[in-house]
């Protein structure tokens, strides 16, 4: 799917679902937070969130501390909601409104967190684009996380075809 075709449709999901009508709504992001605590992420640390839309992570990490937290999304409305929920807080994330696949940035990330974007790539040569993001944006020593629909899960997320994986393939990129 192209970037253009990619963004309308997500604009539309953010502009005619709320919140809690979305397959991926989640209050409290217990596995994203375990990884944080697990791993002893420093609050200074520079975390990227691929593809948070408005998730509760944003403000799950901003409330316990986290000092350097990134949200990118293909959706301006998703940022917008976001911005607006966290009210005074919004001005502690750094939100960032891009396709994965053309996002560029000057800066280094400690921890890669994407629980809603991988799997949307199925072609390689967007796969292959957020690889070389990955292997230019992630600190030396930086921790990545992704989440994707494994091979026994569904083809598709919000009416879009989707990637599946294994331990093994994901390992295999």
């Amino acid at each position: 799917m192209e970037t253009a075709e990619r963004k309308t449709h997500w604009e539309n999901i953010y502009s005619t679902k709320e919140l809690n009508e979305v397959s991926w709504y989640q209050p409290n992001p217990h596995t994203s937070l375990h990884f944080f605590e697990d791993n002893n992420v420093p609050f200074s640390a520079n975390v990227i969130d691929i593809g948070g839309g408005d998730s509760f992570l944003t403000d799950k990490l901003i409330d316990i501390g986290y000092e350097n937290v990134h949200l990118l999304d293909i959706s301006e409305k998703a940022i917008e909601r976001s911005k607006k929920r966290l009210g005074a807080n919004a001005d502690k994330v750094n939100y960032i409104q891009s396709d994965i696949v053309d996002f560029e940035t000057d800066e280094q990330f400690d921890v890669w967190h994407d629980r809603a974007a991988f799997h949307f790539l199925t072609n390689e040569k967007e796969i292959q684009a957020y690889l070389d993001k990955v292997n230019r944006f992630i600190k030396p020593n930086g921790l990545m996380v992704i989440g994707t629909f494994s091979e026994e899960g569904p083809t598709k997320c919000s009416g879009i075809e989707i990637s599946q994986y294994s331990e093994i393939s994901m390992n295999a990129i």
